[in-house]
């Protein structure tokens, strides 16, 4: 592996398996470092495209979603970093993929629990192809002042208490991701800083090694001195130890193996890594420690002790000339954003529209102070609710058999011509333990009437499993509507499985939800200027603008 730098300040990666939070860190980071584009070029959610809006600096930037690899490594094909957010059930077959694009030189992947069987095969192509890959079970990696991976060095406040938003003069190297947080820290108190740290995870297989990055950090020039925090279990560290007995490592080296309690128990245990374990004397921190110490490393009598000896490693090199302290800036402000900023008091924000039609909070949206179970437990249909939203009351029977006008049939006949795929699952509110009473009513209903729900259980069954991936990941009223509608065809003997599946093929199902969203904005309308208001106009700077 050897070779030198991983990323600079034009590095830019993709993302795999949408989060927003690390994305925005990385882009807040990014802003914090004065780099000139965004370091997320691409992200990727497999079944998924278009873009998602984030912040770069003041300017929010919308940033492509690529359904698979291979289109995002064809789309930017200078990305060269694969962040992977996948789960540990993906993880390695995603790897896989992203290594074998040409564009990718680095694959990170954070997932705890990937089969050791699937990361040799990983190890095993990325050595053989001059590849790198960090992880699993790693936080990442970070050059400071030019690139990070995810949620490495946590929050912004942390990075600017760390001064990673400009470069030092210390190579940084651990398993824990954890740690590295505490770390770079210590490092920034005592030294000018990081110039690149790398967490290479707790797995009893890393992608790389302690070592394979202590040799890279002895081959850029920018890093003056070492600083390795390893664990008890493995044999990693020896490699450290053959390195710098063959003297490979010429920068000096300051070291810590943690885990020097384990000999306090009398029987074997398991720390919080799945590598973490002591499997032999050989394994142990103390002859880790002791082993680096014997080939040349600086390496304290405690952990309490490797700030002093990191302090006193750095202060020798200055006095020495060999380093020449960076001298401090001043980052920029990173923008707050408006949600938190409103939440903690700081501002507050005009609204854009009065509406005394509906109410969309609380637990359940509300028309005219009618809650929407209410609605659907006294069988309101298209009349009434065009009643509440455009009129404010319930009109009488008559009336509202009027206002709807068509028949039933007549209906979904005129929303043949619609076709928009309907989504069916997750709520923002709404929870595995706080289910959408409007589905509750809605099943009830069907159990209770309709001759076969077939298509509804298979729809509570995929619900089950969603639920085991997320806790929002719940059946919504689109959903119910969509299962129901299918059992509505199948059971009521009236068409034929070819006039179903073209009709699910079609969609005009969401007719029906198109219909709901105009009777709306039309009640909106009404409201509006019976309130005496100018028509709403949305604010043009609430639009992001793009091609």
């Amino acid at each position: 592996m050897a070779t030198g730098q991983l990323f600079s300040r034009t590095t830019q990666a993709l993302f795999y398996n949408y989060k927003q939070l690390p994305i925005q860190r990385m882009l807040d980071f990014d802003f914090l470092c004065g780099r000139e584009t965004p370091s997320v070029a691409g992200i990727i959610n497999p079944g998924a495209e278009g873009f998602q809006k984030l912040f770069f600096g003041q300017e929010e930037i919308a940033i492509p979603v690529h359904s698979a690899i291979e289109a995002a490594c064809a789309a930017h094909p200078t990305a060269d970093v694969f962040i992977n957010f996948a789960s540990f059930r993906s993880a390695a077959a995603s790897s896989m993929a992203a290594l074998k694009q040409p564009t990718i030189r680095v694959v990170a992947i954070i997932a705890e629990g990937v089969p050791e069987s699937d990361t040799k095969q990983l190890i095993a192509y990325a050595r053989s192809n001059n590849k790198v890959v960090i992880g699993p079970a790693t936080v990442g990696g970070i050059q400071a002042g030019a690139f990070k991976i995810g949620d490495t060095a946590g929050t912004i406040d942390n990075i600017i208490h760390c001064k990673l938003y400009r470069p030092g003069s210390v190579g940084f190297v651990s398993k824990s991701g954890g740690m590295s947080n505490e770390m770079y820290n210590t490092i920034a108190r005592v030294t000018d800083g990081i110039y690149e740290g790398i967490a290479i995870g707790g797995d009893v297989f890393p992608g790389s090694t302690l070592s394979d990055h202590v040799l890279r950090f002895n081959n850029i020039p920018q890093v003056k001195m070492i600083v390795v925090l390893g664990e008890l279990g493995g044999r990693d560290e020896y490699s450290l130890v053959e390195a710098l007995k063959q003297g490979k490592v010429t920068k000096p080296v300051v070291a810590w193996v943690s885990g020097t309690c384990a000999r306090l128990f009398k029987s074997e245990v398991q720390f919080g890594h799945a590598g973490a374990k002591s499997g032999g004397e050989m394994e142990s921190a103390q002859a880790k420690n002791q082993a680096l110490r014997e080939a040349g490393a600086v390496v304290p009598t405690s952990y309490e002790a490797f700030e002093a000896a990191v302090k006193e490693t750095f202060e020798k090199l200055v006095e020495e000339g060999k380093i020449t302290p960076v001298k401090e800036i001043k980052p920029p402000q990173i923008p707050e954003d408006l949600n938190s900023a409103i939440k903690s008091g700081k501002v507050r924000a005009p609204t854009h529209i009065i509406s005394t039609i509906s109410d969309d909070r609380g637990e359940e949206p509300c028309y005219a102070g009618v809650p929407m179970s209410s609605i659907v437990e006294q069988g309101y249909g298209v009349g009434d609710v065009i009643s509440l939203l455009w009129f404010k009351r319930s009109l009488p029977r008559y009336c509202t058999h009027f206002i709807e006008g068509l028949t039933p049939y007549e209906f979904v006949e005129s929303m043949k011509k619609k076709g928009i795929r309907v989504p069916g699952i997750g709520h923002r509110i709404k929870r595995g333990d706080n289910r959408d009473k409007r589905v509750e009513l809605l099943q009830l209903f069907a159990r209770t009437n309709f001759p076969s729900v077939k298509y509804m259980e298979y729809a509570v069954q995929v619900e089950t499993y969603t639920l085991s991936k997320a806790n929002n990941l719940v059946l919504n009223v689109d959903g119910a509507i969509g299962s129901l509608f299918l059992d509505l065809l199948a059971g009521s003997g009236m068409f034929t499985k070819q006039e179903i599946d073209e009709i699910v093929e079609i969609g005009y199902l969401n007719g029906l939800f198109v219909l709901a969203r105009s009777i709306g904005l039309i009640g909106h309308t009404f409201d509006q200027k019976r309130l005496k208001q100018p028509l709403y106009r949305h604010p043009w700077e609430d639009v992001l603008y793009t091609k």
